[in-house]
């Protein structure tokens, strides 16, 4: 897999996770105490931010690295 099929795959990969996010975001409330499924999803919306974050670091990484050396 060359780079530009890797940010591609990558990109289309960030685009499903913030749709996944949007959707865990609707009645998203913060945790109330006490409420197991307030937690539950609470961390599920942790983890998909943190893989976002991951994923947009990899692709700045991935453009930073491609870009042709103009001078």
């Amino acid at each position: 897999m060359d780079m530009s099929e890797k940010l591609l795959s990558l990109k289309e990969k960030l685009k499903k996770y913030q749709e996944k996010l949007a959707q865990a975001m609707i009645g998203y409330r913060g945790v109330r105490h006490e409420s197991a499924v307030s937690e539950i999803k609470h961390n599920k919306v942790m983890v998909l931010r943190a893989i976002i974050e991951e994923l947009k670091e990899e692709i700045a990484q991935l453009e930073k690295n491609n870009l042709p050396n103009i001078f």
